[in-house]
């Protein structure tokens, strides 16, 4: 008998499951396909790899007849080979460094039998506590021609970018997809079922990057419900109420991705789900004990993002090992949209907080005159900060191409409450992105 089982590869299987076994625990993971899951090997990884290029490209533009004079073109063939030499040898390296720790590496599909037994093919496992890391996959619109679309999946590995290109849906994937097409010159709609890009972003700058992007040429349609698409002689035909069409060389579902709930033994077991995913408790267990959860497939109103599932693994790892018996206490969780240029946010959004002004005071910083920006020619951008009453940084936003690096320097103020004296205690190397934001506080 194993001490935990795993089911599913993710960050929320391994960041536990090696340190688990490290500390004496017996341990095993299943799992049916690449290992480290949708992350390494066909998400944010792979995203980024290919958005690398667009990110540089984009500095360049900024620097026309100031420094450049020629915009180099991004060859997709070569920068997708390039993706498979990065990408491809993750899951093999992933599945290599749980034997290396230990871990009992159970290769195929994982179906619950009851609290304590996952059966693997034809074979049964008993473990003393199981963590179900299922993780979520695209949802895909229940529309006729619906088999003509592709999701995220295929489209990080398409070979040849197509010359138009429709995206349905403005989250996450829609827009940085969108971002990454128009920068290797692909013609791109992004088709929307409300008229709110990125929810849950900083509106305001959410809207200064839909007019950024329709400046490059794409093309945003607001409220459209897709009734049905239609194979034509040269490509596809995308029709919606009030006679709307829209003709396309490759259509990308973008409309959102739900949790892995079936085929899994859930509702067999009596494991409570909604459709946000599995519900758990404040250490991560299901209503079923010894039954656990981590990372996407898990309901919560914390962001489903990689680093979450790494913290709640390496969570779960500290309480089986006895290192902890308290409840689970996220941090500050900072957020990015990997678009052209990035939206970067952590804490309190300053559109909720603009709703209580008793509360919180908002702070506006935009670039154009900004001599740090003026470097590379980046006047396109700004920092928006949050203070509460005692003048102690609770959130920020910012919109730039170094959004990440800014914000994530941001994050260990908030995260610590840091008072204006304390953050003046930094010295930073000058120039830098701290050295600039830290001013500001």
């Amino acid at each position: 008998m194993f001490d935990v089982l795993f089911i599913g590869s993710g960050q929320g299987a391994w960041n536990g499951a090696i340190p688990m076994s490290k500390a004496g625990l017996k341990v095993a993971v299943v799992e049916e396909g690449l290992f480290g899951g949708v992350c390494s090997n066909r998400g944010c990884n792979a995203k980024i790899t290919l958005d690398k290029p667009v990110e540089l490209v984009r500095t360049i533009e900024q620097l026309q007849g100031r420094g450049f004079d020629s915009v180099p073109k991004i060859n997709w063939p070569d920068l997708m080979a390039h993706k498979h030499e990065v990408i491809g040898k993750l899951a093999e390296s992933n599945k290599q460094k749980l034997i290396d720790a230990g871990v009992k590496v159970i290769v195929g599909h994982g179906t619950l039998v009851d609290a304590k037994t996952v059966q693997v093919g034809d074979k049964n496992y008993q473990a003393k506590k199981i963590v179900l890391v299922l993780g979520q996959h695209p949802h895909r619109l229940d529309i006729p021609g619906k088999e003509y679309l592709h999701d995220s999946t295929d489209f990080l590995s398409i070979s040849q970018m197509p010359k138009q290109l429709t995206i349905i849906g403005a989250g996450y994937v829609g827009m940085e997809f969108a971002s990454i097409a128009n920068a290797v010159g692909a013609s791109v709609n992004v088709i929307l079922n409300s008229h709110t890009p990125l929810r849950g972003f900083y509106q305001p700058y959410v809207q200064r990057l839909v007019e950024n992007l329709r400046g490059r040429g794409v093309k945003f349609f607001y409220d459209q419900e897709l009734t049905k698409v239609v194979k034509t002689e040269s490509g596809f035909k995308l029709h919606g109420p009030n006679q709307f069409e829209l003709t396309s060389d490759y259509i990308v579902d973008a409309s959102g991705r739900i949790p892995s709930l079936t085929n899994t033994g859930l509702e067999e077991v009596g494991i409570t789900t909604n459709k946000n995913g599995i519900e758990v408790d404040d250490h991560m267990q299901t209503n079923v004990p010894g039954i656990y959860a981590t990372g996407d497939v898990v309901d919560k109103t914390q962001p489903k993002i990689t680093p979450t599932a790494i913290f709640e693994s390496q969570y779960l790892a500290q309480l089986f090992t006895g290192e902890t018996t308290d409840a689970i206490n996220y941090p500050t969780i900072a957020t990015t949209v990997f678009s052209s240029p990035r939206i970067s946010q952590v804490g309190i959004n300053p559109d909720v907080a603009v709703k209580s002004p008793d509360k919180y005071t908002i702070e506006h910083f935009e670039y154009a005159d900004d001599w740090f920006k003026q470097v590379q020619n980046e006047i396109d951008g700004g920092l928006t900060l949050v203070f509460d009453q005692n003048h102690i940084l609770v959130g920020a936003v910012e919109y730039s191409n170094e959004a990440v690096d800014a914000i994530n320097g941001l994050l260990d103020i908030i995260e610590l409450r840091l008072t204006h004296e304390q953050v003046q205690r930094f010295i930073y190397t000058f120039p830098s992105v701290q050295h600039s934001y830290f001013r500001k506080i």
